[in-house]
């Protein structure tokens, strides 16, 4: 099985088990207890702070004329969820995953969450397999389009900025963001915050960081505000 995705990959592993560890989701131990290979957890956690800094490092020396703050917001945008899960589908991650039976039958193998999770995962096995210059390279190969299609003129505005800047032209106070909810084990936690002006909701956002949570709920409150 894992064959075929190191085909779609183009990378061969000398240690095999991180890649069935990367592909191994935590569903599946539930109906195969016995399973001696740990789910990718630990491996999306190593593989974020991969694909965080190759994104950063590539985008510091391609635009040498951005500050701080654009960097911030394109790396943000490079390394979001939704761009990880397409990455992934168009490997057909999904589909190489270990999963539970219920995990599959709900949908599991085209969720977003999923997909973006073993997709780092893999980039984490391939750093402790090759080292920093294959997954450097992978990451690269793997993001060229999006990193080429990248201009300076075409940076993602961050919604909370954008509401920032739409609640100060109506001369309303600052946008207050609060957390709703916090759920989910130490590993995946998820963040429910809603952003409200002069004290009436306008969005709801929900992210595995808070940040992330905040931007949606930024993004909600913009389309009703324009409604």
């Amino acid at each position: 099985m894992t064959d075929g995705f190191e085909e779609k990959l183009d990378v061969r592993f000398a240690n095999r088990r991180l890649l069935d560890e990367a592909l191994t989701h935590s569903s599946y131990f539930h109906e195969f207890p016995d399973h001696d290979i740990p789910c990718y957890e630990r491996l999306e956690f190593l593989g974020d702070s991969v694909l965080g800094f190759v994104i950063a490092d590539e985008l510091f020396r391609r635009f040498p004329l951005m500050n701080e703050g654009q960097l911030t917001e394109l790396r943000a945008h490079l390394v979001r969820r939704e761009t990880l899960a397409v990455v992934a589908k168009k490997l057909c991650l999904g589909s190489f995953l270990l999963m539970g039976r219920g995990e599959a039958l709900s949908g599991g193998r085209g969720r977003d969450s999923n997909l973006s999770a073993a997709l780092e995962a893999v980039i984490g096995a391939v750093y402790l397999d090759k080292g920093h210059e294959q997954s450097r390279a992978l990451v690269l190969r793997l993001w060229h389009d999006y990193v080429q299609n990248i201009g300076e003129k075409a940076i993602p505005k961050d919604p909370k900025s954008e509401l920032q800047e739409l609640i100060q032209a109506q001369g309303s106070d600052a946008p207050v963001y609060n957390l709703v909810t916090e759920d989910g084990p130490p590993h995946d936690r998820h963040f429910t915050i809603e952003v409200k002006v002069n004290g009436k909701a306008l969005g709801t956002g929900v992210g595995r960081r808070k940040l992330d949570a905040e931007r949606g709920a930024a993004r909600v409150a913009l389309a009703n505000l324009r409604v």
